[in-house]
């Protein structure tokens, strides 16, 4: 009978979980914490971004480091994903609580341009990516998780970074904590 094998290759020993601190099992584990205010948020019911509880209008509030922003301009700015597709994935934000890309005014639409040209540079600068998804969901029925401010997807992309996980499993594993991704391409973002 074969089974689980430690890291020298014997088998796993199953213990009562009433007696030990810890039970060795056949699951492997991704630890992610940083989804643990998603989490405590849609407990709330907030985040729906709707004006009196937008996660886009209340960002520019926090601090930089707080709100994980990497660049700020006059009309929009820049911050990592929270529920980031790969390390890096960034989103360039209008201030204007505005849903829809044909609501936007053309200061608005330059500088998210502008902005997303310069955080390719950065992520192609800190990141070595290979290429980028970039876009926009607009309304819910075409998967905008905060359908009612505008904001576009920037999700740097590298040749190896597919595998199994998000088909079979429907996890992306990340290498890299957000605190420390904002860090490296706010450091990397251009001065004014």
């Amino acid at each position: 009978m074969s089974g689980p094998l430690d890291d020298e290759g014997d088998p796993l020993e199953i213990r009562d979980a009433a007696t030990q601190a810890a039970v060795p099992d056949a699951f492997q584990r991704l630890w992610n914490p940083h989804r643990m205010a998603y989490i405590d948020a849609g407990r709330a019911g907030e985040g729906r971004g709707h004006r009196d509880d937008c996660p886009f209008c209340e960002a520019p509030r926090k601090s930089d480091r707080e709100a994980l922003i990497v660049a700020r301009g006059e009309h929009a700015y820049v911050l990592l994903n929270l529920y980031p597709y790969n390390n890096g994935h960034l989103l360039v934000c209008p201030y204007r609580h505005v849903p829809l890309y044909d609501e936007a005014t053309p200061d608005e639409l330059r500088e998210i341009g502008e902005l997303t040209q310069t955080a390719m540079r950065v992520l192609r600068q800190v990141s070595h990516c290979d290429g980028f998804n970039i876009g926009m969901n607009q309304g819910e029925v075409a998967g905008a998780g905060v359908a009612a401010h505008l904001h576009q997807h920037i999700v740097p992309r590298w040749q190896s970074d597919a595998n199994f996980f998000p088909i079979i499993a429907r996890t992306k594993s990340l290498s890299q904590m957000l605190g420390e991704t904002r860090r490296l391409v706010a450091e990397g973002w251009p001065e004014h």
